[in-house]
């Protein structure tokens, strides 16, 4: 079964009325941040990403377990997935290799050190965005919904709150595409279209 959802177009941007239409909020006691410990490879990293977190290792080390500095120490900051594409290291081709574990809850060491002051970068922007996806397409970047069984409680959680996906994803939608851009897309969904 083939499913088409509507999109509008934002600057080059065509973006999934899947983050007007879905109501999402994280449920970390709930999913125990599954999403940085399921699939079949790393966090998508963008280039930029990759030099800053080399840059950066030193200072975010210290927020990580020893399996994860190992794979790192082995590989560096990313590898590439199946199909060519730059991203974080795997611990045991499961987990991130910056994942940290709380009281079984996954946390992510470079936002850690973040918080910490430690780096100016808050972890990669793909993170920063999930459940959206920013793929590269010929003319335009298309900004998708990923469906993902292990984000269930977040889309109960999401229409509890009354909380549209991309007013949750404010501050990453700014982040990746800037604050005017992101004013486009919130009028465009509050008139409807």
């Amino acid at each position: 079964m083939l499913y088409f959802c509507s999109m509008i177009k934002i600057d080059n941007t065509l973006v999934s009325d899947d983050l007007k239409d879905v109501f999402f909020s994280c449920n970390l006691s709930q999913c125990l941040g599954d999403c940085c410990v399921e699939g079949d490879a790393g966090a998508p990293l963008e280039e930029e990403e990759i030099s800053i977190l080399e840059d950066d290792i030193d200072e975010i080390k210290p927020f990580m377990n020893e399996k994860g500095c190992a794979v790192v120490e082995k590989t560096g900051v990313f590898e590439y997935d199946m199909d060519g594409e730059m991203v974080t290291p795997l611990v045991n081709d499961r987990e991130c290799a910056f994942v940290v574990f709380e009281k079984g809850i996954a946390f992510c060491a470079i936002e850690k050190a973040w918080l910490a002051g430690k780096t100016d970068f808050q972890k990669p922007v793909s993170c920063h965005l999930y459940p959206v996806r920013v793929s590269k397409l010929k003319n335009h970047i298309a900004v998708n919904y990923h469906q993902w069984n292990i984000c269930k409680t977040a889309l109960v959680k999401g229409k509890q709150d009354k909380i549209p996906l991309y007013q949750y994803l404010k501050a990453p939608l700014i982040r990746k595409f800037g604050k005017q851009w992101y004013e486009k897309l919130a009028a465009a969904y509050e008139k409807g279209e």
